[in-house]
């Protein structure tokens, strides 16, 4: 399920890069230690409506992860198979895959902040409901149920890529951020059919993922005093840096922003007349949220140009701080590539709900990186992820302010006007046939592309104000 892109060039990181590279510390710059990955003191999910003191009882165990070595990423990712419930253990012992509910029951398990659902054929979609509980590590009160989206498949790369062919693809659920957490609980039910009497089989090799997002670098949040740089910087940390190089020194942990004079003064020689690029925007870097290089694939792919913006929401949830967002980056990023197999970070960029803008997947924020956020319309367009769940809840104004600000920069580089359309041709998916050209807004909701619900109606409904305030941005009326 994955459209052929003859123009992706991988690109490999120059023979320089394979060196540690030496960087003076300012003498002006303060270094802060590192601070957990898992949020400080996370506020308590509200209690089940069964949770009580009782809850911490006789448990189920499972062995923990063996510690990582110190030559492997921070943080962890544990996969729990999972098993018939119920009644589905005598009726569907033999064949687990034929239970209509698989789970497990309540656990303690090594610290996670992250928890998702994956299973072995990419191709094959859950029907039916996920839904997990979990203890706070920080007072041990369970939480409620709540609902993992399990629509995922919506995301990924292009049919017939090399990332979409890739033997190490997993179908998985959108992850779940629920904060420092230390016992789990899960039931996963398949749809009754339409006769009412039988059930969907769910996909073979359900596994619950568990993912610690790790250590952080210091917090780059405005107000914050940002971390003198490395020593050093290893050679895929060097080479992350170097996409970046025209903007900021390497390993640094924040791309400043830029003013509309600053802009206009960089744009003016390109073109004779008046160019429509917004400012650039601070934009938080890889190595500012903390993203452990050695995970992902080698080197950088990339598409010819970008005509669209994709917006999404990461169907996280909403429960984090503006300060935790780096931590569910790393979780997010983890899981994208640990559970379900992608090169990278799907998205090339994410925004939190205090408008703080990341760089998503690597190779550029300016350039046109191939990511792997609208299935079949990855082509030629960038995906931006607004972290949080917003179905039911309105997105906050400024994270809307982030998208605006980020496209009115990055279409800009590329002369695409926000208000406009622009044409995709289709590599294949649930809602356009692959080659179909399809008219898009610049700025468009990743709905427009797939049959989904992300990024949510209430996130869908702000994008005719992005669209305006971008445009403005860029200087248009």
């Amino acid at each position: 399920m994955r459209a052929s892109l003859a123009s992706s060039v991988a690109v490999a990181c120059a023979a320089a890069l394979a060196l540690p590279v030496t960087l003076a510390v300012p003498a002006t710059a303060t270094a802060r230690p590192a601070a957990t990955g898992r949020p400080a003191g996370p506020s308590a999910l509200p209690p089940g409506p069964d949770a009580g003191p009782s809850d911490r009882a006789e448990p189920s165990r499972d062995p923990a992860e063996p510690s990582p070595g110190g030559d492997e990423p921070p943080g962890s990712t544990r996969s729990l198979p999972l098993r018939p419930l119920g009644t589905s253990v005598r009726t569907f012992g033999t064949d687990p895959g034929a239970a209509p509910e698989q789970g497990l029951t309540r656990r303690d398990v090594s610290p996670f902040s992250l928890v998702g659902v994956v299973w072995d054929d990419p191709a094959a979609v859950l029907h039916g409901t996920v839904q997990v509980r979990t203890r706070a590590a920080a007072d041990g009160v369970w939480s409620a149920w709540q609902d993992v989206e399990t629509h995922n498949d919506e995301h990924g790369a292009d049919p017939g890529t090399a990332e979409g062919a890739s033997g190490t693809l997993r179908g998985s659920t959108a992850p779940l951020w629920v904060g420092d957490s230390d016992g789990v609980e899960i039931r996963v039910r398949a749809e009754t059919a339409d006769t009412g009497a039988d059930r969907v089989r769910l996909p073979a090799g359900l596994r619950l993922e568990l993912v610690d997002p790790g250590e952080a670098p210091a917090d780059p949040a405005p107000g914050t005093r940002a971390m003198a740089p490395p020593a050093a910087l290893t050679a895929a940390e060097a080479a992350a840096s170097a996409a970046n190089g025209q903007w900021a020194p390497a390993g640094a942990a924040v791309i400043p922003a830029e003013t509309a004079a600053q802009a206009a003064t960089a744009a003016a020689p390109a073109a004779a007349k008046k160019p429509y690029i917004g400012p650039r925007p601070r934009i938080i870097t890889r190595k500012g949220w903390g993203a452990d290089e050695r995970l992902r694939e080698k080197g950088f792919v990339y598409t010819k140009t970008i005509k669209a913006a994709f917006v999404h929401h990461t169907a996280t949830g909403n429960n984090y701080r503006c300060a935790q967002a780096p931590s569910v980056l790393r979780g997010i990023y983890r899981y994208h590539v640990k559970s379900s197999g992608w090169r990278d970070f799907g998205y090339n960029f994410a925004v939190d709900r205090c408008g703080n803008i990341y760089e998503g997947r690597a190779g550029g924020v300016a350039k046109p990186v191939l990511g792997a956020h609208t299935l079949g319309f990855n082509t030629n367009s960038m995906g931006i992820a607004v972290l949080g769940s917003f179905g039911g809840s309105a997105p906050p104004a400024a994270a809307v302010t982030a998208v605006a600000r980020l496209t009115a920069w990055k279409l800009g580089l590329h002369g695409v006007n926000p208000k406009g359309t622009q044409t995709l041709v289709s590599g294949g998916g649930n809602r356009y046939k692959k080659g179909r050209k399809v008219a898009f807004h610049a700025i468009a909701g990743h709905r427009d592309g797939f049959a989904t619900e992300c990024p949510g109606s209430r996130l869908y409904g702000k994008l005719g104000t992005a669209r305006a305030s971008s445009a403005k941005y860029q200087g248009r009326r």
